[in-house]
């Protein structure tokens, strides 16, 4: 009971000290508010509601399916305009793409020739330029090849494959972008709260305070493991909520709870090095660097931005030994694929096997230190 209450009291300290660091604080609600919807909505990969506007010089059975075929999330609909209008509006930033559709394209095309439709693209809008122009030429050339083979009556192929999205059926970025983000929030926030207590500690003359008092290495250790990890824990639940569910209107598959429970062994591994690496370091700039070092490496071959799946095998088999790659596999499967206990289970086995090995490797260093 006594070593309970000085872990207790300890924590408290050490949510009081954060609470007095206003660049923490402004860190980590920045960190899972305003991050999460930019990495979430920065650069998307596909067109998301471009503007359209049609000078339609043939009003004729094609066109029309062609202009139908623009659809909801990727365009608003297409608003039919004329040439003057189709300059002005360009120049003004009322469209982002202006289609023009030449008189008798219909029937130049089903006489065999080549009509061109000629499209214009703002590409000062970066964001929707490239992408939005790729995907308006499949679109004509899917609606002109469905066309020409209902009028010719073109036998169809003896094999097509039916697509199915699951988990993200119409591909949006956001989905992914936004639960990402807060899994890499995760994992810097806790890393870096935990080695900055540390550090603030040695750097305020009161860690010689906690060496005359009768507390252990393991209470000084498991109090800062708590306090920080409750923090990063409820920011994440809050930001879960508030961000990706209400704000970016992004559904979650799965429980929370499990995820919640999954984020806290993930939690105890991270503030163990957090806890290392503030054993190392000698002030903030040191730990800075150290966590730049580990973080890159932890956030591209974990699964995070790329599939495991496409790294080379030896990569693959390391990066078990890195909690975030169990941590994202577990994620992505509990708030996209509904997944349960009973099929994450392996994973959070592996966060807490490896939480183990940190900590005693963490506690390890600590009492060096200290002594």
């Amino acid at each position: 009971m006594r070593a309970l209450t000085n872990i207790i009291q300890l924590g408290i300290k050490e949510l009081r000290s954060l609470a007095r660091d206003p660049a923490l604080v402004l860190l980590i609600i920045y960190a899972f508010s305003l991050s999460v919807y930019s990495s979430a909505t920065a650069v998307p990969e596909a067109p998301f509601r471009a503007t359209v506007g049609v000078v339609n010089e043939d009003p004729s059975p094609l066109s029309y399916r062609i202009l139908d075929g623009f659809q909801l999330p990727y365009f608003v609909p297409p608003v039919p305009i004329t040439h003057q209008q189709m300059d002005k509006g360009m120049d003004s930033g009322a469209y982002t793409f202006t289609l023009n559709i030449p008189p008798d394209f219909q029937k130049d095309l089903l006489a065999g020739r080549q009509p061109a439709i000629q499209l214009n693209v703002d590409a000062t809008q970066v964001s929707q330029a490239f992408t939005g122009a790729g995907h308006i030429q499949q679109i004509i050339n899917s609606e002109v090849s469905t066309f020409l083979q209902r009028y010719h009556s073109q036998s169809p192929l003896p094999v097509a494959a039916v697509v199915r999205m699951n988990y993200n059926p119409n591909l949006e970025r956001a989905w992914f972008g936004a639960v990402n983000s807060v899994i890499d929030q995760i994992t810097m926030l806790s890393i870096i709260l935990t080695g900055a207590a540390l550090i603030r500690e040695r750097e305020h003359g009161t860690i010689e305070h906690l060496l005359v008092m009768p507390i252990t290495p393991v209470e000084i250790m498991l109090a800062k493991i708590w306090s920080m990890g409750l923090v990063v824990l409820l920011a994440s639940a809050l930001s879960l909520y508030f961000v990706v569910q209400t704000w970016l209107a992004i559904p979650l598959a799965g429980s929370l709870g499990l995820f919640m429970a999954g984020a806290a062994l993930h939690l105890f591994v991270t503030t163990s090095m957090g806890i290392f690496f503030g054993t190392l370091a000698r002030s903030m700039p040191q730990l800075g660097l150290l966590i730049i070092l580990v973080l890159i490496p932890l956030q591209i071959l974990s699964g995070g931005m790329s599939p495991r799946e496409s790294m080379p095998e030896i990569i693959q088999h390391l990066m078990l030994a890195a909690p975030t790659t169990h941590f994202i596999e577990l994620a992505q499967s509990i708030l996209f694929k509904g997944a349960g206990l009973g099929i994450v289970w392996p994973q959070l086995l592996a966060l807490l096997a490896i939480g183990t090995v940190f900590f005693m490797i963490a506690l390890s260093r600590l009492r060096t230190s200290l002594n």
